[in-house]
């Protein structure tokens, strides 16, 4: 089993910036990868970026190119996404995920096996 904590959500204005943490712990020597995928009230839950765990490759969903960069801290088993010029439409929950598994689509949900519970990131005009 994996236990993913997520960190680091608030309140910011447009332009602003914000760091979320995603710390994991217990089997995390399985973690393929992880990402992260956020939600909206009312809307789909949409990925965001993702990691892939040694080699450290990235990937982006296009609107977030730029703005946002996702690393990792392998001694602290921990990955961040750092959010730059956020924007009013970047408000949702923001949780993430561990595939225990190798994936070739790191951007497809239904890729993840774990999940922390979110934390909320709201982007004020």
């Amino acid at each position: 089993q994996v236990q993913l904590v997520e960190s680091g959500g608030g309140s910011v204005q447009a332009g602003g910036s914000l760091k979320l943490s995603c710390a994991a712990s217990g089997r995390t020597f399985t973690i393929h990868a992880m990402g992260w995928f956020r939600q909206a009230p009312g809307k789909e839950r949409e990925f965001v970026a993702a990691i892939r765990w040694n080699s450290g490759i990235t990937l982006y969903a296009d609107s977030m190119k730029g703005r946002f960069t996702t690393s990792k801290d392998n001694a602290k088993k921990t990955v961040y996404l750092q959010m730059n010029n956020l924007k009013p439409e970047d408000t949702a929950m923001y949780s993430c995920a561990a595939d225990r598994d190798w994936s070739a689509r790191l951007d497809f949900l239904n890729e993840y096996d774990y999940w922390g519970q979110g934390t909320q990131v709201t982007v004020s005009s």
